[in-house]
């Protein structure tokens, strides 16, 4: 009944839901009563088996194959080693990587497969818990036949935390070097990649409550003056006012930030998904009704073109004339 993780890197980077993954498999492993198994694939194996080793974790194993990502040598990899711990749950994460090489393991070992899990419960069965129609729903799947194979949504369980004192070991199969395809050569970030918004510590984003794009230089006003980065809601995308790699939300990117101000947005299920992991969330809105206070640490119930020139101030900056 072992409980097996694998770990997702990009760029000799280990991506935060690798550490997430930990913590929903500790706490699956807790509820099975049994061990916590975490593997990484590809990359500097020996460094980020360190990283990876968090409290909770009980064994840790290191596959050495090129660098970057490879569709067939991650279904051969994470099979073999499946197989042959016996590892009763399987769960990767429900990011391109993961969704690329999950369908094809489950496949390989006749599993049944959940993706996109925002929770998970097992009491007999597998209990997971995804969101449909836009995130407007949650919904519980009963997975009664196992083993099981799942892909868990990032900034659904907070990351493992603490020092660890895994058992660390190489995992030696032997790869079909002729069914091994192409692999990743390089990356190629989506609208002047300069900014990536998941590594910020402090995000100041903006939603319709804009009105328009030249209101933007007051954002922009107190992003300097705080040292923030600026995001924003679909809507302004879409509008074309900031680049997509400055959005957040299910069709952008999920962030978890220790502050998150979120300006004139009103707090849509899809804009919510990406953003409800930050440690501290602020709101501020002219509708007191508005569904972004529901999940908000704190809330001011005010016209932003009043709150930011004072936030400005506040911050020793000058705010522009609006």
């Amino acid at each position: 009944m072992t409980v097996l993780t694998i770990a997702d890197h990009r760029r000799g980077d280990l991506r935060d839901v690798s550490f997430e993954l930990l913590t929903a498999g500790r706490e699956l492993a807790d509820a099975v009563g049994t061990d916590l198994h975490a593997a990484v694939i590809s990359g500097n194996v020996e460094e980020f088996a360190d990283d990876l080793n968090r409290e909770g974790v009980d064994q840790i194993h290191t596959v050495e194959y090129g660098e970057e990502f490879n569709h067939d040598v991650y279904a051969q990899a994470v099979t073999a080693l499946t197989e042959d711990l016996g590892a009763e749950f399987l769960l990767v994460p429900n990011s391109v990587n993961g969704l690329d090489y999950a369908p094809a393991v489950a496949t390989r070992l006749g599993r049944s497969y959940a993706s996109d899990a925002v929770g998970l419960d097992y009491d007999g069965t597998l209990e997971v818990t995804r969101e449909m129609y836009g995130s407007k729903v949650e919904t519980t799947v009963e997975v009664t036949e196992g083993p099981f194979v799942a892909s868990v949504r990032s900034g659904e369980w907070p990351a493992a935390e603490g020092v660890g004192d895994a058992d660390v070991s190489a995992f030696d199969f032997d790869v079909d070097e002729d069914a091994v395809g192409s692999t990743v050569k390089g990356f190629e970030e989506v609208g002047g990649g300069d900014v990536d918004i998941s590594e910020a510590n402090f995000l100041v984003s903006i939603g319709r409550g804009i009105e328009e794009e030249e209101n933007l230089e007051l954002v922009e006003a107190l992003v300097e003056a705080t040292g923030a980065t600026l995001s924003s809601s679909r809507p302004i995308v879409d509008n074309g006012w900031l680049p997509k790699n400055r959005q957040v939300g299910q069709s952008g990117k999920q962030v978890t930030p220790d502050v998150y101000l979120a300006i004139g947005i009103s707090g849509a299920v899809q804009h919510v998904a990406g953003m409800k992991g930050a440690d501290t969330i602020i709101a501020v809105n002219t509708d007191p009704n508005a569904p972004i206070f529901d999940i908000a640490d704190y809330g001011v119930v005010g016209d932003l073109f009043d709150v930011v020139p004072a936030l400005i101030e506040e911050f020793g900056g000058e705010p522009p004339s609006v």
